[in-house]
């Protein structure tokens, strides 16, 4: 077996260099950075995998990169990614990107040490730079809940404009005319998606788009709460609200009780996502429901077969969403 050694022999640099070139490659150069890479292929140098699986030259273990680990949306995905992985002896890490590129780059970097042998990417931001003519030879990707069309990358997700699109319908049916949006953050292409099916829903009824009825989140319970106080304090307030997640939503109807607006006779409030909390806040919220466990499942299979050697269509893989309807909706009061 191929030591730390002779990757550094092989590259011509200190036992150092290749430590921090493969734990914190924004250390060394670019140069430095490939030499490295090369000489760990070419060594077959794995420092945590098993003899059997170098000789293969797999690794059994899958990267599953998630923009905010601390956000229930994502526990059914990873059960259902954890799951399939399961199924095919494979283990799943699960990187935390928080946004952050260098803690994305030392997950890549697993991939590129073939310490991993594939990634799913669970947001839009990519970890690296897909225009960059070497990285031609990217390791095996697929995408779940995000589309990004120009990544040309198999993905696994909902429609979100057609999902968006009949979640404020409803609202437009029970006869709201006045009807705000909470989006989520800006470089989430979802919301551009979930913002278009509002907007249709809303010409469709007839309903005049107020500019002053969209205000952006984070996603987060504490940016809904923000959002609706925005929205309340408006010179004529809407009286139901469309909101990008089930976070935003359940942070807006508690702070809209906080104050004094009664959640839903006096505003109704619509989430998106179904996370377990949404069936148990007050009132429980209508929210459009999405497959997440089969997402995560389905993305797991996909890059399966692409480790398999069998071909996959680059492009959508649509799962259907469904409108589930609580108590946090009822006719305008007015």
């Amino acid at each position: 077996m191929a030591t730390m050694k002779d990757v550094a022999q092989l590259a011509g640099v200190s036992t150092a260099t290749v430590s921090r070139a493969l734990m914190n490659p924004e250390k060394v150069s670019a140069s430095t950075r490939k030499k490295v890479e090369q000489a760990v292929l070419k060594s077959g140098y794995s420092p945590n995998s098993l003899a059997r699986n170098l000789r293969r030259n797999e690794s059994k273990t899958i990267v599953a990169i998630i923009p905010d680990i601390c956000d229930p949306y994502y526990t059914e995905l990873i059960r259902g990614i954890e799951e399939a992985a399961l199924e095919h002896g494979y283990l799943v890490l699960l990187g935390d990107s928080g946004q952050q590129q260098q803690r994305e780059n030392s997950f890549v970097n697993l991939v590129f040490t073939k310490q991993a042998d594939g990634m799913l990417l669970l947001g839009t931001q990519l970890p690296f730079d897909v225009s960059k003519p070497e990285q031609k030879n990217l390791p095996p990707l697929v995408m779940a809940c995000e589309y990004a069309p120009e990544l040309e990358l198999p993905t696994v997700h909902i429609d979100n404009l057609t999902a968006a699109f009949e979640a404020v319908n409803y609202l437009t049916q029970m006869g709201h005319k006045h009807i705000a949006q909470i989006t989520g953050p800006e470089d989430a292409s979802l919301c551009e998606f979930r913002t278009q099916g509002y907007q249709q829903a809303l010409r469709r009824a007839g309903v005049p788009i107020n500019p002053a009825y969209t205000v952006k989140s984070d996603f987060s319970f504490a940016s809904g709460a923000r959002a609706v106080t925005t929205l309340l304090s408006l010179p004529e307030p809407p009286t139901a609200i469309f909101c990008h997640n089930d976070r935003t939503a359940i942070g807006a109807i508690q702070q809209a009780k906080r104050l004094g607006v009664r959640v839903p006779q006096e505003l109704s409030i619509i989430g998106f996502d179904d996370i377990e909390f949404s069936e148990y806040c007050n009132p429980p919220l209508t929210t459009v429901s999405q497959p997440r466990y089969e997402i995560g499942r389905q993305a797991m299979i996909m890059l399966l077969e692409i480790l398999k050697g069998n071909h996959v269509q680059a492009g959508s893989r649509l799962l259907e969403a469904k409108l589930v309807i609580r108590e946090s909706v009822a006719p305008p009061s007015h």
